[in-house]
C-alpha cells in the first residue's frame, strides 16, 4: 500500500506526509512543472503541463489497495476501478456508491456554466477541514491495514 496524492493544488499535503510518517507508507505526490515539492520524504513525480497529464501519470502508477487523494471525481472513479481507494481534501471516501452521485452533479455543473450560469466557489477552507481530513485518511489506512491482516 502506497498514498498517491493529485498534488496540484492539494491543500492536505503536510497532513498525508505526517500520517504516512507514523504508519510508515510511502508517499508519492504527483505534479505538474509549474509546481514545486519538497518535503523530505515523498517522492515526486513531476510531469509535463498538458491537459490531465499529472492525473494519468497518477492512475498509471496506482494499483490495487494503493490510497489516491484527489479533488478530480474522474481520477477517483478509474482509482476505484484498479481496486485502489479515494478519498478528498475533505475527508470524503469515494465508492462505488457515491461516485455516480458525484459525476452527476459534476455534469450538471459544467452544463450550467456552459450555458452562461454560475455555481457557487469553494468554500474557504477551515481547520476543522483538515482535522476531518486528517481523521478520515487516519480511518482509511487502520481499515485497510486490519483487512490486510
Amino acid at each position: 500500500m502506497k498514498i498517491l496524492v493529485d498534488a496540484d493544488g492539494c491543500p492536505v499535503k503536510g497532513i498525508i506526509v505526517s500520517l504516512a510518517k507514523e504508519y510508515k507508507l510511502p508517499v508519492i505526490m504527483f505534479t505538474d512543472t509549474s509546481h514545486v515539492i519538497d518535503d523530505n520524504y515523498s517522492e515526486v513525480v513531476i510531469v509535463g503541463k498538458g491537459y490531465n497529464s499529472a492525473d494519468f501519470a497518477l492512475i498509471n502508477h496506482a494499483t490495487k489497495g494503493d490510497i489516491i487523494v484527489t479533488q478530480d471525481y474522474g481520477v477517483a472513479t478509474m482509482a476505484l476501478s484498479k481496486g485502489a481507494y479515494g478519498i478528498n481534501q475533505n475527508g470524503i471516501l469515494y465508492t462505488n456508491k457515491n461516485m455516480d452521485r458525484l459525476l452527476f452533479q459534476r455534469y450538471l455543473s459544467q452544463k450550467v456554466r456552459k450555458a452562461g450560469g454560475k455555481t457557487s466557489n469553494p468554500k474557504k477552507r477551515k481547520k476543522e477541514d483538515n482535522e476531518r481530513f486528517e481523521k478520515g485518511l487516519r480511518g482509511l489506512i487502520k481499515n485497510i491495514i486490519k483487512d490486510l491482516s
